[in-house]
């Protein structure tokens, strides 16, 4: 039998989670955008619970896996010494009013696709064009220029995880630390979750959260432990729709002289799903444009979410879910942001106007947490 390098056991591991979230999102409806619309628009949260109830289950999950020193997540980007708050706010503001523009965040663009809308189709290469972009390209300038001097230095606590904080302020292992985060943030969001009656009542709402927390943490699990050989050490990742985009069309652009790794199994993996779950409800049908005008939005809504993304370190998915297990100080900043511009984007397309979005969200009097 063959030998495997890491990189493409991991690519297949990335093809196995991005299929999963793929059947999911397109079976369950599981959508960010969709969770702020209906919490919005019709005072809904049930997706918005089960949003939350995947981050309980992949905090669960891979803070255990960190405490037994397995996941590697002190080797993720996310919890770097390098603290960058301000791409974290900034980041995930754009990110999040390009979603409202798009109407969807960045794996519901391949949720899309999977099911024939032409529009996804464009709306995936600008925002993986833009996010490759910003991340190796041209507009990389103005993040080091503008925001990443911002960044702040937290080397003296060997990390930005909230589990390292606690342990140098309590003098405590850090794997200590991350068992009891790992038992007490997820029953606090679970009981948030489940206090509402129309969300115990919504098994699919349930099911799929859970599912889609499992995917973030296997990510994690298969990253930090294959990824770990000594002879092609891959970095420690999760699921995330903002760089991944971009490398898979950089990819496919250079098959012969690249590389496939994680991100790329999982875009592609994403896609198949959401495909085969179409074809097999019957859902599979061309969409286009409307007109010049939906296109525009759809244009400037995809290099938003491109920039924002990579400036923010992780998108809906990546610093929502992916960010949020490994419960580093930037997550919830731009997690928060994002949602923010999100909201703020979703009353601008309802008033048409920029005053009356500011107004709105001022005084929308929503409440999430009730």
């Amino acid at each position: 039998m063959a030998d495997f390098s890491a990189a493409t056991l991991l690519a297949g591991c990335g093809l196995m989670a991005g299929l999963l979230v793929g059947v999911v999102a397109r079976t369950a409806r599981f959508c960010t955008f969709g969770a702020v619309e209906d919490w919005i628009l019709a005072d809904d949260t049930k997706r918005m619970r089960s949003w939350a109830l995947a981050i309980a289950v992949a905090v669960t999950i891979v803070q255990l896996l960190d405490g037994a020193g397995v996941a590697r997540i002190d080797q993720s980007f996310y919890l770097s010494p390098n603290f960058g708050w301000a791409g974290a706010i900034v980041g995930g503001l754009l990110f999040g009013f390009g979603m409202a523009m798009v109407g969807t965040c960045g794996y519901g663009t391949l949720i899309r696709m999977g099911g024939g809308d032409l529009r996804a189709v464009v709306v995936f290469l600008v925002l993986g064009l833009s996010a490759y972009m910003t991340a190796r390209g041209f507009t990389g300038l103005f993040r080091e220029a503008l925001i990443e001097p911002l960044n702040l230095d937290l080397t003296d606590l060997d990390g930005q995880g909230l589990s390292h904080l606690l342990a140098g302020a309590l003098g405590l292992k850090r794997a200590a630390v991350s068992y009891g985060l790992g038992a007490l943030v997820p029953a606090a969001i679970a009981w948030w979750c489940f206090k509402d009656r129309g969300f115990r009542r919504a098994p699919r709402d349930i099911l799929s959260g859970a599912l889609i927390g499992l995917a973030v943490a296997s990510g994690f699990a298969a990253t930090g432990i294959i990824g770990a050989d000594p002879f092609d050490p891959q970095r420690v990742e999760s699921l995330s729709y903002v760089l991944p985009p971009g490398e898979t069309i950089v990819y496919l652009l250079t098959f012969t002289g690249a590389t496939v790794d994680f991100g790329v199994g999982l875009v592609l993996g994403t896609l198949c799903g959401a495909f085969l779950t179409a074809a097999l409800k019957g859902e599979l049908r061309l969409e286009a444009f409307d007109d010049a005008r939906e296109m525009r939005r759809h244009l400037s809504g995809a290099f938003l979410m491109g920039f924002g993304g990579v400036s923010a370190l992780g998108c809906t998915v990546g610093q929502g879910i992916s960010g949020m297990a490994t419960l580093s100080l930037s997550a919830p900043l731009a997690l928060g942001s994002i949602l923010l511009g999100a909201a703020f984007g979703l009353h601008y397309l309802v008033s048409g106007s920029l005053r009356e979005a500011f107004s709105a969200l001022h005084f929308t009097g929503r409440n999430p947490l009730g």
